[in-house]
């Protein structure tokens, strides 16, 4: 197994792969990763899916027999997407069995259109749910105002829900409440609490945005100060009485997850955000291209401060440099949405016409 990846495995954080494709899962280059790698989970979004359908010719087949449906392309989507997901989750499962449920997840979202209509966000996560079938598959859900309604609805409901989309300390404290009162309710109505989550923190997000309004020695350092904010807070909630109360009951903590790690800036090292993100009790999602640079030479020098370390005094600078880091959070998650949203239409719209050029030839 590869030394840079088991290192990271070692101290106790999880490295999934940011990334699905019919390619992937057949080319046996996933299961390599999980042998290889330490790779134990996996995610998924509409990106990601835009890429993996738009190009070549790996879903034409299965496009061609599920063409003469008389279903909207969207139910074709989803088709599709599990049929990818289910494979992946089988190929995890024996990381979920041997680790109780902790590790081997997998990750479907739901249509990013309904990120501000909690209402019809319940509803889907619990139709994903039942038509995936696997234990150890994560509905993510988005962290808007919505999305946290949501939240709250489908952990009640037994839906296990990766809350993506999260951008500051006060977005993971509200989905972190949200999977709190999910719990209590199922709590008070005598159900199982075994119901998993994770939370979604983006991170290189925050420094493609300020790249150009703050002076060069600030460049790559909001992301990762945003990050250990938000372990601080990760930490004091799970020593706080009110969770304590709930892992008493046979609750699972829900465990912080690193997205958007992949280095933006072609002068930064390669595996910036993975080697200073790491952290015991977390998970780092990352692209192939930074998982390949990860095991190639990258290191694991030091781990997070469990108190942020000096978080407050970068951000505090950056401040003063005019950065608003409530007011960019915000803006952040709108354009998250935003662009899973022109994702979503754009792999809508090559499947439609993939379906109407293969109609028949199954």
């Amino acid at each position: 197994m590869n030394i840079s990846t088991k290192n990271l495995h070692d101290l106790g954080q999880s490295l999934w792969l940011d990334n699905i494709s019919r390619e992937l899962i057949v080319s046996g280059t996933l299961a390599r990763y999980i042998a290889d790698l330490a790779v134990t989970g996996l995610t998924s979004n509409p990106t990601i899916f835009e890429h993996a359908i738009g190009k070549g010719s790996f879903y034409d087949d299965a496009i061609a027999e599920l063409a003469n449906r008389d279903e909207q392309i969207e139910a074709l989507f989803f088709s599709l997407a599990l049929q990818d997901l289910t494979a992946a989750a089988d190929l995890f499962l024996p990381v979920f069995k041997a680790t109780g449920g902790v590790d081997g997840w997998v990750s479907l979202e739901v249509s990013p259109l309904l990120a501000n209509n909690a209402a019809k966000t319940i509803r889907a996560a619990a139709e994903l749910h039942e038509a995936a079938d696997r234990e150890n598959l994560f509905i993510k859900i988005p962290g808007t105002p919505a999305g946290i309604e949501a939240i709250e609805e489908a952990i009640f409901d037994g839906v296990p829900v990766n809350v993506t989309l999260l951008f500051s300390r006060e977005h993971y404290i509200a989905a972190a409440e949200a999977y709190m009162r999910g719990l209590e309710r199922r709590l008070e109505a005598g159900l199982d609490l075994k119901i998993a989550s994770v939370a979604s923190l983006f991170v290189s997000r925050w420094d493609v945005a300020v790249a150009e309004k703050v002076s060069p020695p600030f460049r790559n350092r909001l992301g990762i100060a945003i990050a250990m904010r938000t372990y601080r807070a990760y930490r004091e909630l799970l020593a706080g009485p009110r969770w304590q109360r709930l892992a008493q009951e046979g609750a699972r903590p829900q465990r912080l997850l690193w997205a958007s790690t992949g280095t933006k800036d072609p002068a930064e090292l390669d595996t910036l955000y993975v080697q200073a993100l790491a952290a015991p009790d977390t998970i780092n999602t990352i692209p192939e291209k930074t998982l390949m640079a990860f095991a190639e030479h990258g290191k694991v020098d030091a781990v997070l401060p469990v108190d942020g370390g000096h978080a407050e005094d970068v951000l505090a600078e950056f401040r003063r440099e005019g950065i608003d880091d409530e007011a960019l959070a915000a803006r952040l998650q709108k354009e998250g949405a935003d662009a899973f949203s022109l994702s979503w239409h754009s792999m809508l719209a090559r499947l439609e016409e993939k379906r109407g050029l293969l109609r028949g030839q199954s």
